[in-house]
């Protein structure tokens, strides 16, 4: 679109540029196809647009993608783009706040790409919406003013560094790709804008970590920049200890810590037990028949490798709205790394019964003590299993969880209808086992959705 025709769209729907919605339209055709051309869209890939306004960029993306997802704030706009797409079933317009607009559906959709020219004042919160972990975003162009950008890319020592920088370079790497002159917006900016490309880190860079703790030690330490981070630390471990043992400087502020040493400040203080273990290869289960009789008792590794029958429970944790918690397991993991699985699962220790294994998964791996178990039923060993005999658990739970970073990367609600879309679309995000279980429990449970 050129920018005779963008004054016309602003016009017909009376749309007048907001400077408080960081209302600045691009209207050079050449650097809005060169920023498509960045998101390298593929013919099965979902986009993500979030602030379209009046479509420089959509209308260069539209004819590439299976599923274009549009999300703007403005009503009018959003009115626009509805009735020019409306001719269009691949792509969707949602009016809506991008900070707000729930991005779980994507998960269904992947691989998704996210594509945003976005305004200064609400950037970081759109941005934390839709690229938090566990996301569904494999791939981000976004365009912003570039004093922002220059907060993202900013490192360790830089005025520029901060919160900002850290949230986004936890699980993406940022590069900047050119610098936008006022120009080719209309109304003009005061300021150049950049165009920022984000593409995932490598899970294989950092030890696992819990994000939400490193994330509340970073804003603890952040709200007083200037002072030494230990007054804001807690209280245990010994700050010295700490600091000693990472060879962090006793004195150090939270603005000269790089991301790593975020990360072991994070694997330092996380309380939970099982924080480093992602499992034990010498753990010692019951091999069973059949029939579920004990035979013998064998390790982990031995009954993983010989695929020797024995016994398993999943919890499936439902809160007040019905959705479930369904977890991702980490990449550490021996079996099926990385895939969403049920809220809690785990094997029966050498003499244990079920209902006890239950009550100690759902502590161990969400942190939720005395919780209701509602039995739904057992599903038989077989290779999809595991070679495990599953009793399968429901529970309702509306708090927190707390889960160890080892054992599992996420935890997120799904309503029971995107759970069942998403094994449609794409049952390999899943561990095999939890299939068999959300069959069993959505005919137990609700037989009539």
């Amino acid at each position: 679109m050129n920018a005779s025709q963008i004054h016309q769209v602003l016009d017909t729907f009376a749309v007048t540029p907001s400077k408080s919605l960081g209302q600045n339209f691009l209207i050079d055709e050449n650097i809005a196809r060169w920023i498509v051309s960045q998101l390298d869209i593929q013919p099965e890939d979902c986009v993500v647009e979030v602030g379209p306004g009046t479509g420089a960029l959509t209308e260069h993306m539209a004819p590439l993608c299976r599923k274009l997802i549009l999300v703007e704030f403005d009503a009018r706009l959003a009115d626009y783009q509805r009735k020019r797409w409306a001719d269009t079933p691949h792509v969707e317009v949602h009016h809506a706040d991008g900070a707000s607009w729930d991005p779980r559906r994507l998960f269904a959709e992947q691989p998704v790409k996210f594509m945003g020219n976005l305004p200064y004042s609400a950037g970081g919160a759109i941005l934390a919406n839709f690229l938090t972990s566990p996301c569904a975003c494999q791939r981000a162009v976004v365009m912003l003013q570039k004093e922002f950008i220059d907060r993202i890319l900013a490192k360790p020592g830089d005025d520029a560094y901060g919160l900002l920088s850290l949230r986004i370079q936890m699980d993406w790497v940022p590069r900047a790709l050119k610098t936008v002159p006022p120009e080719a917006f209309s109304p003009r900016p005061k300021i150049d804008s950049t165009v920022m490309l984000l593409t995932p880190r490598d899970s294989r860079e950092l030890p696992p970590y819990d994000h939400r703790l490193t994330d509340e030690l970073m804003r603890r330490c952040f709200a007083q920049r200037r002072k030494q981070m230990h007054k804001q630390l807690p209280p245990t471990p010994a700050w010295p200890e700490i600091a000693d043992s990472l060879s962090i400087s006793r004195t150090a502020r939270p603005e000269e810590l790089g991301l790593a040493d975020w990360v072991a400040l994070t694997n330092a203080y996380d309380p939970h037990p099982l924080a480093a273990i992602a499992q034990r290869d010498d753990e010692l289960f019951d091999v069973v028949d059949e029939n579920d009789r004990v035979i013998t008792q064998a390790t982990r590794r031995e009954v993983h490798e010989k695929n020797l029958i024995h016994r398993a429970v999943h919890i499936l944790v439902f809160n007040k709205n019905q959705d479930c918690l369904l977890q991702k397991r980490s990449l550490l993991k021996d079996k099926q790394p990385g895939l969403w699985d049920s809220s809690a699962a785990g094997h029966l220790d050498a003499g244990e019964d079920y209902e006890s294994a239950a009550h100690r998964e759902l502590q161990e791996e969400l942190g939720i003590a005395d919780a209701k178990l509602i039995l739904v039923g057992t599903i038989p060993p077989s290779e999809q299993t595991g070679y495990e005999h599953i009793t399968l658990y429901a529970a309702r739970h509306d708090g927190k969880v707390s889960f160890p970073a080892a054992e599992i990367e996420g935890v997120l609600p799904f309503s029971a209808g995107l759970i069942d879309h998403w094994l449609a679309r794409r049952p390999q995000d899943f561990a095999s086992s939890f299939i068999l279980c959300w069959q069993l429990v959505r005919s137990m449970l609700f037989p009539e959705k």
